[in-house]
């Protein structure tokens, strides 16, 4: 038998588990669907762009996690998970995308065939993988289960790292060092923006000193001049001009771990309104830097950010960070912790936050970033990529 490619031990996985079936016990949950596929990959290892299709990872009160899915990413489970087979169910595929019957009408006579159907089970109600078909499938054939919210259960285990994570984290962000380096190499008046997302594709994805990269859970964001005002807006094949300031926004990625980073390369000449974004950003990040500490916040980290920015003039209406890890698109945030007022989850060592301080403003955008690791006594920037404003002429 082919045994799995595992990225982590199996006792890592058993105290994973251990974890959420307590927090299971504390939300009162008997039994839990998890639909997020990274939560899926987190408990059993699975690893697969099978996303698209219903699936689920189910936590039962005992034993191990069962694996259900498409039929043909079954054998994807058996390669990629720590689970025995018999725990591995796939769906037959007149299941996928059908107006007649749903993937959860097959998974609720599996859980009734295992005794599994009367108890409290817990779904993922606001989930990108979780439909609202889903759930009403799920009602109409388990009626006497009773079901519970159970939304980000398991990504609030996943808060704090362990030294595994971590050191995927450390791949990642020399990866993204590596990605930016080479933007900065490559970037020029004249390149189509397309040609110079071709370049970041290929540096993260070749890696750096023999560690290969994996695929992002978000693509290059990139936008230039009064595009940059907006947040996301990805690319297309202009050429880049003089006298425009572009944000990268990026990350690393290895073994579905990110490193998000972001620097603002400007071609030409610096407007004073980028050279005051950069004094402004640069001095509000080491007075956020400065309380990200075991025992502080997160609102901490956020109100010295945000009162730096204020003494500047600048209003900033959104948060300043989020937690971050593992993850699959269409997000690498955790969607636990924000770093923003009115958080006050306490900062432990091991947790990993994107300090997301970009400024979108009236017809500009300029983002300098760090991902930060909380450790025993303050503070580390995963990172080392110079924190300034790029200029290349």
């Amino acid at each position: 038998m082919t045994q799995p490619n595992l990225k982590f031990s199996l006792g890592e996985y058993e105290a994973r588990l251990k974890k959420t079936r307590k927090a299971m016990e504390e939300k009162g949950v008997d039994l839990l669907i998890v639909s997020d596929p990274t939560n899926m990959a987190w408990l059993t290892g699975y690893d697969g762009w099978s996303f698209y299709v219903h699936q689920a990872v189910v936590v039962p009160p005992t034993g191990e996690p069962i694996w259900y899915g498409r039929g043909q990413d079954a054998n994807g489970a058996k390669l990629t998970a720590y689970l025995s087979h018999k725990n591995i169910i796939g769906y037959p595929d007149h299941y996928v995308q059908s107006t007649e019957r749903h993937p959860m009408d097959y998974l609720a006579a599996k859980l009734i065939e295992r005794g599994l159907d009367k108890l409290r089970i817990g779904v993922e109600m606001d989930n990108y993988w979780f439909s609202a078909a889903a759930y009403a499938a799920l009602q109409k054939h388990l009626p006497n289960a009773r079901f519970v919210d159970t939304t980000a259960l398991v990504n609030w285990q996943r808060a704090v790292k362990s030294p595994t994570e971590i050191g995927y984290m450390r791949n990642a962000a020399r990866i993204v060092e590596g990605m930016h380096q080479r933007i900065f190499d490559k970037i020029e008046v004249g390149m189509r923006k397309c040609d110079l997302v071709a370049e970041i594709y290929d540096a993260g994805t070749r890696g750096v000193d023999g560690i290969g990269g994996d695929y992002p859970a978000i693509v290059p964001l990139l936008p230039s001049g009064v595009e940059a005002s907006a947040p996301h807006l990805t690319w297309d094949d202009r050429p880049m001009k003089s006298g425009e300031g572009t944000f990268f926004e990026i990350a690393g990625c290895y073994n579905r771990y990110h490193l998000p980073l972001s620097r603002t390369v400007f071609l030409g000449k610096p407007t004073p309104a980028f050279i005051d974004a950069e004094k402004a950003t640069l001095e509000g990040m080491e007075a956020g830097l400065a309380q990200a500490k075991p025992g502080n916040t997160c609102e901490d980290i956020a109100k010295a950010f945000f009162t730096v920015l204020k003494k500047y003039g600048i209003v900033k209406d959104n948060r300043t960070g989020y937690s971050i890890g593992m993850s699959y698109p269409p997000d690498w945030g955790e969607r636990t912790m924000s770093l923003r007022p009115g958080d006050r989850t306490e900062l432990k060592p091991g947790m990993t936050f994107h300090f997301m301080t970009g400024l979108w403003l009236e017809d500009m955008g300029f983002e300098t970033t760090e991902s930060i690791l909380i450790t025993e006594t303050g503070v580390e920037c995963l990172a080392n990529v110079p924190r300034k404003l790029f200029v290349k002429d």
